[in-house]
């Protein structure tokens, strides 16, 4: 199957981000980061004990491809490790989850709204390609010390 994505689809999922919606001191938005950054390590390295720190118990995970394809949602820490294990035990490449122009939405102390557009790599056939691009939003939540990630939407450009 082949599926491309027309221009400006995403943005029905991509609202504007309101200017001055972010009360969250630098130090807390780094750690909002961080947590984004070991998400996207966690699937690089195929680490599932990474992946299930950075997502609180009841996280909610929804993909679309261009608006055409849906999958999801994935209710529950459990579905999503289950669902990604199934895709890594598929892959025969090493990938990389590149997240750019990560923005905040809206955040205060105990809850943030953050957009990233992703990049998606391989190794395939033994040069870099990109397999895809697209776009994440991502509702993160503070529990006790750490950042996690409670909901996510991944919306992809295309898929082969």
């Amino acid at each position: 199957m082949k599926t491309t994505a027309a221009p400006a689809w995403g943005s029905t999922y991509l609202t504007a981000t309101p200017a001055g919606g972010v009360d969250l001191d630098p130090a807390e938005q780094l750690a909002v980061q961080q947590t984004l950054a070991r998400y996207a390590f966690a699937l690089d390295q195929q680490d599932l004990a990474a992946l299930e720190s950075v997502l609180t118990v009841n996280a909610i995970w929804t993909f679309t491809i261009a608006d055409e394809v849906d999958l999801g949602p994935f209710v529950g820490r459990a579905a999503i490790l289950d669902f990604v294990r199934g895709a890594m035990d598929a892959q025969t490449d090493q990938r990389r989850h590149n997240l750019i122009n990560i923005v905040f939405h809206s955040a205060d102390v105990g809850t943030a709204e953050v957009r990233a557009y992703l990049m998606l790599t391989s190794n395939a056939g033994g040069s870099p390609s990109v397999i895809t691009t697209g776009f994440y939003t991502f509702s993160l939540e503070r529990a006790k010390s750490e950042w996690r990630i409670a909901k996510l939407f991944l919306g992809m450009d295309n898929a082969e």
